[in-house]
């Protein structure tokens, strides 16, 4: 997990869309004390979730997007993509230049986004994922027309106490999504599975989840802390004649290889299609 964080000189940041990437997003600034609860002011669908946001989070929460943005140094575009055109709808008459809206809208690109604003508003895109929470998220960046190296350097404020960020052109954010949003998915089948092998040859199944989940954790960050290949690591522990080799070949035996490959590909491809193609239209 990121050390703490000193708290962004900012007057107010808006998350618009307190779904779960949302409150993800809050709940890990929060903890990582980027911002104050005074400075989050949060929207969703209904009141009755805007009230839930305020109790579990402590922050100010609405259902109006408007005036939400409007005072708000920072504005983060979370809801899903289906609601992208209306909440750009709505907020694009307020937003000025001066401010900073970050989407994580799935599939809608920075373009399709200035498209639906009224000015030179810098646009930043995000992509998280859910592993923000507690510090240890990937969050990929890139910059639209209008945004500058500050904005992209207020991003990067913002998101790398969350974890790990990086900056790619933005043609590869299918990939992206379909590889670092929905990886930890994939991860968490493969903790199940190996905590379903480990119930099976006796261990309780406390303890062989808890085994499986450090056992991920573990080979991940000597990935992150060598640099080295994982076929190099993967070697090191599977010795001569060994326990290890004989579940590699039943891994590769049932194409677990094969298998995780194509769920990146399939889940890549449906990010290209989430995002609505009126987005990028703007109301007559």
């Amino acid at each position: 997990m990121s050390a703490p964080a000193e708290p962004l000189a900012l007057g107010r940041i808006a998350v618009l869309g307190a779904g779960t990437m949302g409150e993800t997003l809050i709940r890990g600034l929060l903890t990582a004390g980027v911002v104050t609860q005074e400075q989050i002011h949060a929207t969703a669908g209904h009141e009755e979730r805007a009230r839930e946001v305020e109790e579990e989070l402590g922050v100010s929460a609405g259902v109006d997007n408007r005036a939400a943005v409007a005072g708000a140094d920072v504005v983060l575009l979370c809801v899903k993509p289906q609601g992208g055109a209306r909440v750009l709808g709505e907020i694009a008459p307020v937003l000025q230049p001066r401010q900073l809206l970050i989407s994580i809208l799935a599939g809608v690109d920075t373009s399709a986004i200035e498209r639906r604003l009224t000015g030179p508003v810098p646009v930043v895109r995000a992509m998280p994922n859910t592993p923000s929470l507690v510090g240890a998220g990937m969050t990929v960046l890139c910059a639209g027309r209008h945004a500058g190296d500050s904005s992209l350097r207020l991003a990067r404020r913002l998101f790398v106490p969350l974890g790990r960020t990086l900056e790619l052109e933005e043609r590869h954010f299918d990939a992206v999504t379909g590889l670092s949003a929905s990886g930890p998915a994939f991860v968490y089948l493969v903790i199940e599975a190996l905590a379903d092998g480990g119930v099976k040859v006796g261990l309780p199944r406390g303890v062989a989840t808890e085994m499986a989940a450090q056992a991920c954790l573990g080979a991940a960050t000597m990935v992150l802390s060598t640099g080295s290949h994982p076929a190099l690591l993967k070697d090191e522990v599977t010795t001569p004649g060994g326990c290890t080799v004989d579940g590699l070949l039943k891994l590769e035996e049932g194409g677990l290889r094969v298998t995780m490959i194509k769920a990146v590909v399939e889940a890549s491809a449906k990010a290209g299609q989430l995002g609505p193609e009126d987005v990028g239209e703007r109301e007559p």
